[in-house]
C-alpha cells in the first residue's frame, strides 16, 4: 500500500516536468541517469509486446547541425543538448514481417506459426479491428506506440531531477531522407517518428512556462462506470 507522501511525490515530479525549451549547454548528465532513462524506454510497453520503435541517439555535432536546417521545433534545444535522441516507427509490421517473428522466437522465446492463435488474432487486429491497411495507417499506428516510451522518458527523467522536451517541429520526409543519405536508416523499414532532448536540472533564466489545469472536477466527466477524460490543460 503506498503512502501519502510517496502519492504525493508523484504529483511534485509532474508539477515540477515540463517542456524546457533552453538548457544549460555546459551541463551534461551522467552516463548512469541516461542508461536509467533508456532503459524505460527500453521495458516500455507495445501493442502485443511487438515494439515497434527504435532509438537513435545523435552525438555527432555536425548531423545535429545539419538536423537544425529541418527540425524548427528543436533548434534551441540542440544548441545545449546533453542527450539528442530521434525515435523511429518501424514500418509495415504485420504478421508476414520479419520483425514480428523475430519478437515472438527471438524475444518471446516461443516457436511462430503464422497460423497459430495469436498470429491470427493479430492479423484481425490489424485488418478488421484498426483498420491497419495500408502503408501510412501501419507507419501511424506504430508511430502512436512510440509515444509510450517518449513518455516514460520524460517521466523518469523527471524523477531523476532531469529536464526534457519532446520535439514534434520537423519535417519527417526531410529528416527520414537526410537520415537515409547518411546511411543511418533504411527508410523501408523505419521513419522519424518523434525527438526527444534531455538535459542536466540547470534550467536557463526565462524558461519556464506556468502550468494551468482546470480543476478535476472540469475535465472528468462522471458516468456512471467510470471516469471520461475529456480535457485536462489550457494555457
Amino acid at each position: 500500500m503506498s503512502t501519502q507522501e510517496e502519492r504525493q511525490h508523484i504529483i511534485d515530479v509532474f508539477h515540477r516536468r515540463y517542456a524546457t525549451k533552453k538548457f544549460d549547454p555546459n551541463k551534461k548528465i551522467s552516463d548512469a541517469d541516461w542508461q536509467t532513462i533508456i532503459e524505460a524506454g527500453r521495458l516500455s510497453p507495445s501493442s502485443f509486446g511487438y515494439e515497434p520503435w527504435k532509438f537513435l541517439l545523435i552525438e555527432n555535432p555536425e548531423i545535429k547541425e545539419d538536423l537544425k536546417k529541418i527540425c524548427w521545433g528543436a533548434v534551441n534545444s540542440l544548441n545545449g543538448a546533453s542527450h539528442f535522441v530521434i525515435i523511429l516507427a518501424r514500418k509495415n509490421v504485420t504478421i508476414n514481417s520479419p520483425h514480428v517473428k523475430h519478437m515472438v522466437e527471438d524475444v518471446m522465446g516461443v516457436d511462430f506459426d503464422v497460423h497459430s492463435p495469436r498470429s491470427e488474432k493479430f492479423k484481425s487486429f490489424q485488418e478488421n479491428d484498426f483498420d491497419l491497411n495500408s502503408d501510412r495507417a501501419l507507419f501511424d499506428w506504430a508511430s502512436k506506440q512510440t509515444y509510450i516510451p517518449l513518455t516514460n522518458m520524460m517521466t523518469v527523467a523527471a524523477e531523476l531531477g532531469i529536464d526534457s522536451c519532446p520535439i514534434e517541429g520537423f519535417n519527417r520526409a526531410k529528416v527520414d531522407k537526410y537520415l537515409a543519405d547518411k546511411g543511418i536508416i533504411d527508410p523501408n523499414k523505419f521513419g522519424a517518428s518523434v525527438m526527444l532532448v534531455i538535459r542536466s536540472n540547470q534550467r536557463r533564466p526565462g524558461n519556464q512556462w506556468m502550468k494551468y489545469w482546470k480543476s478535476l472536477n472540469s475535465f472528468i466527466d462522471k458516468k456512471r462506470l467510470g471516469f471520461v477524460l475529456k480535457s485536462n490543460l489550457f494555457c
